[in-house]
């Protein structure tokens, strides 16, 4: 399976509204949505702490690589393609040092900033992309 897989915390509007997004981005299906409720999360990144996995969402590679945080945002960037640009301009020198930066600032406020956007009303709004069940293999 050539899949990479994304790792998310489910308990969070945010992440989730996020995630529904990005399966609607994935034309191609280059990737596995994994909620961190779902068993296999420990088994595809036995390596992650469960309080790491919480802090920010996880791309593990077929090959075993991982990527975390604005690094897993660029890297997933690249294998969708209207997400090409942003994942480019992540590449700029020093972009990727301030996009950490935000990102750990988005992370630790993100049950707050659901809230006050309405995250959870909006993942109520926007359907779900049906796909072939997502398997290891």
């Amino acid at each position: 399976m050539n899949k990479h897989f994304v790792l998310y915390d489910d308990e969070c509007p945010m992440c989730v509204f996020q995630m529904k997004v990005l399966s609607w981005l994935d034309w191609r299906n280059a990737l596995a949505l994994v909620p961190l409720s779902d068993p296999r999360a420990k088994e595809i990144a036995p390596q992650i702490t469960r309080e790491d996995l919480l802090e920010a969402i996880h791309c593990v590679t077929p090959k075993g690589q991982v990527y975390r945080g604005a690094r897993a945002i660029r890297f997933v960037g690249l294998r969708l393609p209207l997400l090409v640009p942003v994942a480019l301009i992540l590449w700029v020198p020093g972009v990727i040092w301030v996009a950490e930066i935000v990102y750990k600032w988005v992370s630790r406020n993100r049950h707050l900033l659901s809230r006050l956007f309405g995250c959870k009303d909006a993942c109520a709004i926007m359907p779900k992309r049906k796909r072939e069940q997502d398997k290891l293999a």
